[in-house]
């Protein structure tokens, strides 16, 4: 016979103390530091978003995430009236959503633009 048998050896394999735990610890460590770079901040920004946003109130002068400025008229639940500028004695108001508000600028900002 050209092809000898194989069998398998019974004492000699030795058995990874680990549990295969070690091989999972790059993926692990790969999402440890995904969250600590990418996901704890952004939820950061978010909740500073979100206190930013519930205190907003009538006279403040903001900036939208689309780049118009205005100073808040009125102050609803999910909606504020923004006036963006004056057309022949009158004011020109937007409402837009609450979320939409980009950055609240200081007092008097709107006057130097």
């Amino acid at each position: 016979m050209l092809i000898s048998n194989a069998y398998a050896q019974a004492a000699g394999a030795a058995q990874d103390p680990t549990g295969g735990l070690m091989g999972l610890m790059p993926i692990i460590l790969m999402f440890i530091v995904l969250w600590f770079l990418m996901i704890r901040p952004q939820m950061k920004k978010a909740k500073e978003h979100q206190k930013m946003v519930g205190e907003l109130q009538k006279g403040d002068e903001v900036v939208t995430q689309g780049g118009m400025a205005g100073r808040i008229v009125k102050v609803g639940e999910n909606y504020v009236t923004l006036e963006v500028a004056e057309f022949k004695d009158s004011p020109v108001e937007v409402q837009i959503q609450k979320q939409a508000i980009g950055a609240l600028l200081p007092k008097g900002t709107l006057k130097t633009l």
